[in-house]
């Protein structure tokens, strides 16, 4: 069995794709794990156990290289009952914020 440059060429940008893709699976489970961290340290409960990605570009870390940037979309809920949007930003596989608004104070 021979291979042509054409059929290696192929089987390199299929690695290449599949690589990327169980990468971005990793992002977004350590993108779900923050947020969870997060609402355990601000009393907070994710929705649908789920993130969903919002927005992707490139930009450079504290290190000047380039990195994939992540906004994905949560809904999370202080009560049970409300359901809120909130937004995890993740900047190559490191978290950089974890954005929710603040519960509304009940007065009595």
């Amino acid at each position: 069995m021979t291979f042509t440059l054409g059929d290696v060429f192929a089987l390199m940008v299929l690695g290449l794709a599949f690589g990327w893709f169980l990468g971005a699976i990793r992002v977004r489970e350590l993108a779900v794990a923050a947020v969870v961290q997060a609402g355990k340290r601000d009393d907070f409960q994710l929705l649908d156990q789920s993130v969903h990605l919002n927005r992707m570009s490139m930009s450079r870390d504290d290190q000047r290289h380039w990195r994939v940037w992540r906004q994905y979309r949560f809904d999370y809920s202080f009560d049970g009952v409300e359901r809120h949007e909130g937004y995890v930003i993740m900047l190559g596989k490191r978290l950089q914020a974890v954005i929710v608004r603040e519960p509304e104070a009940t007065l009595h």
